[in-house]
Order: C-alpha cells, then structure tokens, then sequence
C-alpha cells in the first residue's frame, strides 16, 4: 500500500482577525480575545495589557488632557488639575458630557458643547471675546470705514471717531444698543467721566453735553473712542453649543452644534477669543449633520452623515482673498459616503466611520478623492455594536483604537494588505473591563476614563483571559481525509496555555494545559478521519504566541 502523504503546517507571522466568517488566510484568526503585537518587545501576539485605576472618580471621566506637565481631568461636572497625588480644583461648571480641549499659546481651552473655558494654570474663567472695533475713521455723524468684524463670543464693540471740534453728538454704526451697559468714552486716550454725556440708546448716539470733544492733533488720527454692548444671544450659543474642535492654520475651527448641524466656524489668526460672525461655512444644503473634522493633507476635511444629495465629505484650503484676507472655501469632494461615527488622521490617513466600517480618503485636493475601504476584517463584528455611531478613537503603540462601550478595535499601521484596489489594515480585538468614555495619550501611555476613574494599559501581571484560534485547516486537500501526526503539534510559546481542537462541526475539546511555558511545548493532538481542524490556544492568565507546528497524513477521499 502506498505510504500516506505527508502535509506539514507551520502557523506562524500572526497577522490579527478575521470575522468574515469565509475561509481565510492561516495567519488570521476567525476567533481571536485579548491579544496583540506589542512590537516594542516582539513580533509574537500576546496578551494585552491589563487595566490599571490610576484615578478614582465617584462622577464619570468626560475628558483627560496634558496641560504644563499636569493632569487635567474633567470628571462629571467638575475640572481638576492632578499634579502626582495632589488634586486641585479648577471649577465646578462644566457639563456632565464627553468635552473637548486644546492648548494655544500656552493657555489651556476646553468646550463641553455648553461652555468655553480657559485656563492658564493658575486661573480658570469663560473665555472673555476680544472686543472688536467694528468702524473706524467715522465722522460723528456716521460714516467711517469698516474695519473689525462683530466677535461672535463678545456682547461689546468699539467704535472710532475723527472728532471735528464742534460736533456734540456721535452716532454710533448700531441702533438700539443694550440699557444694562454704560457706554465708556475715551477721548484722546483718556476715559470721560459719564457725567459728561448722556446715551440714547434706540438711537445708538452719545452726546457731550458741555464741550464738544476737539479735532485731532494729529490729522486723521482718532480720537474718540466708544464702547458699548450690542449681544446677540445667538451668536455665543452657536459657538458654545459645538461639540467638535480641529486646530488648523492656526485656526481653531468649531462645529457639532445641534441647532446648526451643517454649520462649521473658525476663529481669528492666533485668537481663540475671537469669531467673527462672518468666518463661517454652510456644508451642503440640507441639514445632515457634521460628525468630524480632521486635519491633514494640506486641508480641513469636513465630514457629515449620509445626506439625500449625496454631499457628505468637504474640504477646506486656505486660499488668499483681495478683500477679506485669508478664507477657506468650502468644497465637496467627489466622495459620497456618510459618516455616522468618528473621524482621525491616522498616521496620515484620513478615517471616518460609515454605515459599512472604517473609510479611507485615498487622494488630496489636488486629484479626485476616493472612498478606500479599511476594516472588512471586522466590518460584521464592529458594525453591529450596539454603540458603534458612539465610538472612542485614539492612536497609540502605531495601533488606531476604536473603543465602542467595553470593546475595542485595533487597527494596525504596520500590517496592511491589499484588497482588490486598495490597502486595507490587519485588526485585534479587545474586551476590556470597563467602558470607555474617553481617552487620551499622555507621556506615552493610553489613559482611558470610565465611569469610575481613570486607567492606564500598564497592568502586565494580573489575569487577563486571551485566546487565539487557528482558521478551519483542510492541509491543502480539502476533498480527502487526514490524521494527524502521532508526534502531536509543537508550539513557541510562554505562559499558561490551554489547547483545544475542533474537527468539522463539534466543539471545541480540551487536548491538554500546559503551565510555566518558557520557550516551547509539545501537544499530543491524536485526531483521525477529519475533513477540517482547528485549535485554540487560550489562557485564563497571560500568554504569547510564535508558532505552532502540525502535521497530518492524507488518506482516502470523503465520502458523501
């Protein structure tokens, strides 16, 4: 009788899941819990990180910000500053909900879709809007030369006036200013007593009421100064109400307002104070909200959910303007897909999250943008999350973390493949203890905020139970029996493992546990007269995984 052949199999160069529940590649798991390549130790998977409480919240964490070699932490409704073990106080005024922060010139800024604060270390207040000069040049009688915009986050403007030496009244460029403000007047730099004038304000003049303020030393040069209170409650809701923030150009530019769902803002150059209620941007014509706004590609892409005309994804460049400096028109891209999740630069890719999954713009402004698909490895998992449109996304170890609720998604920009005409990323898969609000990158190290505190993925001793799971295996003949090898398979591993084998459609059985694995062991796997095998290799401690080694003899073919 003919001698069996001989079919060896080496699983090895594990790439991360595969949940599409098709035969698949050797190198991916259809089945895979808790594991990951920690590149900085080896090329091996292994058990993720546990989670280590670094910060005990009775209120949960909505925001973790690095700020001057401190630790801010917005937690329910109060703004902490932690500095090691000590805690302090920045304010108790923000909203219970997730919020958003940037630094700019080393002032620390943060929204929470209902306030703007500020802080600079030692005090914390509302952001304060520069109060523009609306008009300048202008005669007392009117006229003048427009030169500042109305700030959007100020109730108050100035205007500046050429006094004539005869004139007693001045004519502000509004009407019916606001009765629970004095206007204050300076004349020549110096501040007028308010007995000195009177104010109407239906008619937006101030009067002088015993000398008409004199000319000018200086020709053309203003001397008359008024400030007064003109709000638009409106106007600071709009910006207050916004949820999503991008720095850009030196730009902070701000959208995520419910009651302007299509609307996005920017604030002045190098002003975060500053928004006039003209720098601001209409995406499409319909009200399909904006759900990300990422930097990258020499322009602000803008991204909204599904809308009926199709126009879902917009980009912003700077572009220079004769008469209003510096603008960024809006203009849609040729993409169409909506985003229903978040969006990131992922290590200049620009991601968003769709109906379908993980989106990659593949193109700039310069050329056609094309919609590159990134997660069909874990679409079917990933999308049926039941908080999948609430997602956390954060970038760390090279990996982008999408967390939805306790679960968590890693895409890996060190393995990517090819699919059909574009580049897709390798996933793992994570279960954690905790669902995350939050997170952030501090010192190197992913904070995450839950309901109850703040946690670091620095925990490599406690239990943590981790799996893989080898893809059904046919040796190269999937129409004929096999045996495997009395030698049992060999697997490089460390750490406690448990290995199981699956023939065909029964469960999963217990070959054998194998403790204080340091370099590698032997499993005596005896399976006879299968079609297909699969092994898991588990651990209800802590594991990693190099290779494993098995081999099966081919016999007669299946009989039907």
């Amino acid at each position: 009788m003919a001698e069996a052949t001989l079919v060896p199999r080496i699983y090895s160069n594990f790439r991360g899941v595969d949940f599409r529940g098709e035969e698949i590649n050797l190198t991916r798991s259809p089945d895979s819990l808790n594991v990951w390549k920690d590149y900085k130790e080896t090329e091996s998977i292994r058990t993720r990180p546990g989670m280590a409480k670094i910060y005990s919240s009775a209120t949960p964490i909505n925001g973790i910000y690095e700020y001057k070699g401190s630790t801010i932490i917005h937690a329910g409704s109060g703004l902490f500053k932690k500095d090691g073990a000590a805690i302090t106080m920045i304010n108790t005024m923000m909203a219970n909900r997730p919020s958003q922060a940037f630094v700019y010139d080393d002032v620390f800024y943060i929204k929470d879709g209902t306030s703007y604060f500020q802080y600079d270390g030692t005090t914390s207040k509302e952001v304060v809007g520069y109060i523009p000069t609306t008009t300048i040049a202008r005669n007392p009688m009117g006229g003048g030369k427009k030169y500042e915009d109305v700030n959007m986050l100020s109730d108050y403007r100035k205007n500046s006036f050429l006094a004539d030496g005869g004139s007693f009244d001045f004519f502000l460029d509004v009407v019916s200013i606001d009765t629970d403000y004095a206007p204050i007047v300076t004349l020549n730099g110096e501040v007028v007593p308010p007995s000195e004038y009177e104010v109407y304000y239906d008619e937006g003049r101030i009067k002088f009421l015993n000398v008409a303020p004199d000319a000018p030393l200086t020709v053309g040069q203003d001397n008359v100064v008024v400030q007064f209170k003109k709000a638009v409650p409106k106007y600071k809701a709009a910006i207050k109400g916004c949820t999503i923030l991008q720095v850009f150009d030196n730009r902070v530019f701000f959208s995520g307002n419910a009651e302007y769902p299509n609307y996005v803002w920017h604030c002045s150059l190098n002003d975060p104070s500053y928004v006039s209620d003209l720098d601001y941007y209409r995406e499409g014509m319909d009200e399909a909200a904006v759900k990300g706004l990422v930097a990258g590609n020499n322009a602000l892409w803008v991204f909204r959910e599904p809308s009926h005309s199709n126009t879902t994804v917009f980009y912003h460049t700077p572009t220079i303007d004769e008469e209003y400096g510096k603008i960024y028109p809006s203009v849609h891209s040729s993409v169409t897909t909506g985003c229903i999740g978040k969006a990131i630069n992922f290590g200049d890719d620009i991601v968003f999250f769709s109906e379908r999954g993980m989106e990659g713009i593949s193109g700039d402004v310069t050329t056609e943008q094309v919609v590159a698909h990134r997660s069909a490895l874990v679409d079917r998992k990933m999308t049926a999350e039941a908080k999948y449109r609430d997602m956390v996304l954060a970038e760390w170890e090279g990996y982008l973390f999408v967390f939805i609720g306790n679960k968590a998604y890693l895409a890996d920009s060190r393995a990517m493949f090819p699919n059909e005409n574009h580049n897709e990323y390798e996933w793992f898969y994570w279960e954690l203890e905790k669902e995350v609000v939050c997170a952030t990158v501090i010192d190197g190290m992913l904070h995450l905020g839950t309901a109850d505190g703040i946690y670091t993925l620095s925990d490599l001793t406690s239990s943590v139970e981790s799996y893989w799971v080898t893809p059904k295996d046919k040796f190269k003949h999937p129409h004929k029996l096999k045996t495997t090898n009395k030698r049992g398979c060999v697997a490089e591993a460390t750490g406690d493992i448990s290995v199981y084998a699956k023939l065909e459609d029964t469960d999963f059985e217990l070959i054998g546990t194998y403790e204080n694995v340091t370099d590698y062991f032997v499993s005596r796997i005896k399976r006879k007269k299968f079609k297909d095998i699969q092994l898991k290799f588990h651990s209800n401690t802590r594991f990693s995984l190099e290779t494993v080694t098995l081999e099966a003899f081919i016999g007669g073919y299946i009989k039907r």
